[in-house]
């Protein structure tokens, strides 16, 4: 039976790359992204050309409606849903003194309510043998100015991965998380100049930015073969922390 997979913010950084890393395990993957079709159906295309299989599903991760339909398609498409990757969020940097509250609310939507309400059609539907797989930040713990409300949102996320982990008792689904480092992608990468990104990248012993595929290592391990790992958050970051 061939495993299937949900990944959220599969179009663009380290959800593509893990959408594209499980598909290469043989995986078939379903890409649910919120607005870029452009590059949901260029992923998709990628998979296509590479022998893996893959579709596209636009939804708004806080919705719950929207994202119930993708859960539908991808086991009206495939049979059933084994492994989901949360990985859909926005990064806006602000201090705590001045950031705008509605940003505030629509991090804490994207980052918060999005993962929640995914991970909640994961519980109701995930196949014995499944894994979820949280995604979360290492700034949770390197506690960088500016990165309050993003870094309160993962901080939630790993919280969550414990909870439930312990409710899905007795199903053999696993749930992690990992938090990547620095991490060269679009989202970390906007805003930031050279200097900065030059500083971020020698913080880690191995002194580089993680590539999306450093990230997309350690999905595809929890996704398959580490069924003894459970309830863990894995620091993907070179050593920075």
């Amino acid at each position: 039976m061939t495993r299937v997979a949900v990944v959220t913010g599969g179009s663009r950084g380290i959800g593509r790359a893990a959408a594209e890393r499980l598909a290469a395990d043989g995986t078939a993957v379903v890409i649910v992204y919120a607005g870029n079709t452009a590059e949901a159906e260029k992923t998709v295309a990628q998979i296509k050309a590479s022998g893996g299989q893959a579709i596209a599903a636009q939804a708004d991760v806080a919705d719950e409606k929207a994202v119930a339909a993708a859960f539908d398609l991808a086991e009206e498409t495939f049979g059933g849903v084994d492994v989901v990757v949360n990985s859909a969020g926005i990064m806006p940097l602000g201090t705590v003194a001045d950031m705008d509250l509605d940003v505030f609310d629509q991090t804490m939507r994207t980052n918060a309510r999005g993962t929640f309400v995914v991970s909640q059609q994961a519980a109701r539907r995930l196949r014995s043998g499944g894994a979820i797989i949280m995604i979360s930040s290492s700034v949770v713990g390197l506690r960088f100015p500016r990165y309050g409300a993003y870094a309160m949102t993962k901080g939630g996320v790993e919280a969550l991965t414990l909870v439930l982990a312990r409710e899905l008792r007795g199903r053999d689904i696993t749930v992690n998380t990992v938090a990547p480092g620095p991490t060269a992608t679009a989202l970390f990468l906007d805003g930031k100049d050279q200097d900065t990104i030059d500083t971020l990248a020698k913080q880690p012993p191995l002194e580089r930015l993680g590539e999306p595929s450093d990230v997309a290592e350690v999905v595809s391990f929890l996704a398959g073969p580490a069924r003894w790992v459970n309830g863990q958050t894995i620091r993907a970051n070179g050593g920075i922390i």
